[in-house]
């Protein structure tokens, strides 16, 4: 074996038994996300409203909505989905929240959920561990961070030790099947091996574009190569002209002409998140977001608005402009998200990000019982003195003793007349 084989083979295993729980918990709270809109979708069954030919409710409407439920909470958000009731967010970002789904067509209050500082649902639990682990989240985001670039490293290293040396109908069959009637040992071997083959691909597209979230230098790196050279811009939010306040428009009137000015743009979308702009602060702006399509982001579209005099603000210029109209680097970026859920091919590639993330979940498991079996570990008997069969080379020693000369083990001894 060459030395470069040697240095991957050793990179594979101990990278490989020291990150095996970071990539297990990554992988198997990311298989449980994929799905998540879907199963809360099915889960909250009373917030399905059949779309009517009228008007749906107006910002300033749902202002009024949230002030006579919850008086002394600020208004942050909306979304606004076809077929579905309207999420209407009150309250602090970091303290207790209040969420209400609307009817969007009679103001109706369908249902009310209150977060209590620190509570979780079951899919905001599941993101956690899928972030930082459910540690402190300035320990566990490095871990995952760069937990996921070892991953990465793993996936490479095991395409090498994976590809053999020859092809031949031998290593064919054990690169690319299953031998489900072989040993125990065998069928891990191969589920390890074999599967982790065929999910290469899209584990490297789910941890490369789950990269970009927490690894600031990659992020910076991967769209300064992608846009030819340009720098990254920041989300950083546009402000609204502090000096203009008071002059033109009352904040309800503002909050629904920034909502006019977007549905008249965007009438056949399928979906809108409104950030109303907080009305204490002058400087605060109103933010619309535009989802053309139903489950993908990748050509969403984003403005935003003075919330004195609703006019409309210099957009980002990664998010802010037409997808078809961004550069290649812009596009990609848009793309990461969809890409890293699978939901850039539809509900199909959802499915395959489940069972790429449920495999990926899969091989530090098989990996470590492949390690502990040939280590020995597995093994309940003790290795002892191997017994000896004929045809096989005895002790010389011994064999001399019986009167045999080393390498006659079996001949007769000549008898003596």
């Amino acid at each position: 074996m060459s030395t470069f084989k040697k240095i991957n083979n050793w990179l594979h295993l101990w990278l490989g038994l020291i990150s095996g729980i970071i990539v297990f918990i990554v992988c198997i709270t990311g298989c449980i996300w994929v799905f998540n809109d879907e199963i809360t979708a099915m889960l909250e069954p009373e917030t399905r409203v059949e779309k009517q030919d009228k008007a749906v409710l107006m910002p300033s409407q749902l202002m009024k909505i949230g002030a006579e439920k919850h008086p002394g909470l600020k208004m942050s958000y909306a979304t606004y989905q076809q077929g579905r009731a309207i999420y209407l967010g009150l309250g602090e970002r970091r303290g207790p929240n209040v969420t209400l789904r609307v009817d969007p067509y009679t103001g109706t209050v369908i249902s009310e959920k209150v977060h209590k500082k620190g509570e979780t649902d079951f899919f905001r639990w599941v993101l956690n561990g899928h972030r930082f682990l459910w540690l402190p989240f300035e320990i566990g985001r490095p871990i995952v961070n760069y937990g996921t670039l070892v991953f990465v490293i793993l996936l490479i290293t095991g395409l090498i030790w994976w590809y053999p040396k020859k092809w031949t109908k031998s290593t064919r069959d054990k690169s690319f099947k299953i031998k489900w009637n072989g040993t125990w040992k065998r069928v891990n071997l191969d589920l390890h091996n074999v599967l982790g083959f065929y999910s290469l691909l899209f584990l490297l597209a789910i941890a490369l574009t789950g990269m970009v979230y927490g690894i600031k230098w990659y992020s910076k790196g991967l769209y300064w190569v992608t846009s030819g050279g340009q720098s990254l811009e920041g989300r950083d939010r546009t402000k609204s002209d502090s000096l203009n306040a008071h002059k033109f428009f009352t904040p309800e009137q503002a909050i629904d002409k920034a909502w006019l000015t977007t549905i008249a743009k965007h009438p056949e979308s399928s979906g809108f998140y409104y950030s109303f702009p907080d009305t204490a602060k002058a400087s605060s702006a109103i933010f619309v977001t535009v989802y053309p399509s139903t489950g993908q982001f990748y050509n969403a579209l984003s403005y935003t608005f003075d919330q004195h005099t609703a006019k409309q603000l210099p957009a980002n210029a990664i998010y802010g402009t037409p997808f078809e109209q961004a550069g290649v680097g812009a596009k990609l970026r848009r793309m990461n998200y969809d890409i890293h859920v699978g939901s850039i091919l539809g509900f199909p590639g959802k499915v395959l990000a489940f069972l790429a993330s449920l495999i990926g979940a899969s091989l530090p498991v098989t990996g470590f019982i492949v390690w502990w079996n040939r280590k020995g570990f597995g093994n309940s008997k003790k290795k002892g003195k191997k017994v000896k069969t004929p045809g096989s080379k005895m002790d010389e020693n011994a064999l001399a003793g019986a009167g045999a000369a080393p390498g006659n083990a079996f001949r007769p001894k000549k008898i003596m007349t």
